[in-house]
């Protein structure tokens, strides 16, 4: 029996590839991806619908890597689609190779995305993840050259579609043949075409040399202002945030936190220097309950050992100059 590996996001191509390989009465097995910029939750939902046995590879430090410096560029904001996806064929690849699968699959629609998706693009993807040949787009077959698997008669062209385009009416038709209901949005998933959190991280790359993968999680809380070219503090907007800053604390780092008001706790990882110290703790007072006219008292914690600082707020005016 045929057995192929595909990559399964989530998102309603990718089901709907699945499911039109399925009616060929060819085995699937899915493939999903975790980093800190996104994650398979809806992989695996999607699966279980689907009734697909799911493995779920954790591509964090190669992910990385590529995030940093991407051979063909980035999209609209910190996405380098075509070497992601180039990455997950070839990681699907190797699964594959591993499985015994005879090839591989996407839900990628021809010209759904203008530079991403192209002609030019899907063949670098597929030639990057040396798996040339051997990649099938169910939704846009028909447009495109035939694949190996096509021509040793795996699976059936004629059963096969050709969608192009941006438009989703004809996928919209097939959910309800399909009767599928839930769904991610198109990359709604990935954190990298946020423009928020883009600009964090293109920050984040700009200043610091080694990114661990805890400087991507505190990416995701608070509000970010840059001190100096080496400091920076995440300020927490709310109880969650505020939660979240301490459960990512380490050694070395700055804690402050106004000392008998309400207000958010304020991060500075990595430490900061004293002056730096100061201007964190009026900015703490700025975001906090505290009266604005008067010297406030500001905690700041490092390694366990705790004091006091006494400062005014910053002026109204200065977190919004430093923010990221």
């Amino acid at each position: 029996m045929t057995k192929v590996i595909g990559l399964i996001s989530g998102g309603l191509d990718s089901i709907l590839a699945a499911r039109i390989i399925l009616e060929q009465g060819i085995e699937v097995i899915g493939v999903a991806f975790t980093t800190p910029f996104f994650g398979s939750h809806g992989a695996k939902q999607a699966a279980q619908a689907s009734d697909i046995p799911l493995r779920i590879l954790d591509i964090t430090e190669t992910h990385l890597k590529m995030v940093r410096s991407p051979r063909h560029g980035y999209g609209s904001n910190m996405n380098p689609c075509i070497d992601c996806h180039g990455l997950m064929l070839s990681e699907a690849g190797g699964l594959m190779e591993r499985e015994g699968g005879d090839f591989l699959f996407t839900g990628e629609v021809l010209g759904q995305r203008p530079m991403s998706q192209n002609k030019a693009a899907l063949r670098v993807v597929e030639r990057e993840s040396g798996y040339e040949g051997r990649v099938l787009r169910p939704l846009s077959a028909k447009l495109l050259p035939e694949t190996l698997p096509e021509q040793e008669g795996l699976v059936d062209r004629q059963r096969l579609l050709a969608i192009s385009g941006r438009s989703r009416k004809r996928q919209l038709e097939l959910a309800r043949h399909y009767h599928i209901t839930e769904y991610l949005t198109p990359a709604g998933g990935c954190l990298l075409t946020d423009p928020i959190f883009s600009r964090r991280l293109r920050d984040l790359f700009d200043h610091h040399e080694r990114v661990q993968v805890r400087d991507i999680e505190l990416l995701k809380i608070g509000r970010h202002l840059r001190l100096s070219p080496a400091v920076k503090m995440i300020v927490g907007r709310n109880a969650r945030d505020n939660e979240r800053i301490a459960q990512l604390l380490v050694p070395g780092d700055d804690l402050l936190e106004v000392a008998e008001y309400p207000g958010p706790l304020c991060l500075i990882p990595h430490g900061g220097s004293l002056e730096e110290i100061q201007q964190a703790a009026a900015i703490c007072v700025r975001y906090s309950d505290a009266p604005k006219a008067e010297e406030i008292a500001v905690l700041w914690s490092r390694g366990g050992e705790e004091r006091r600082v006494n400062v005014r707020s910053c002026p109204p005016a200065l977190p919004a100059e430093l923010m990221i």
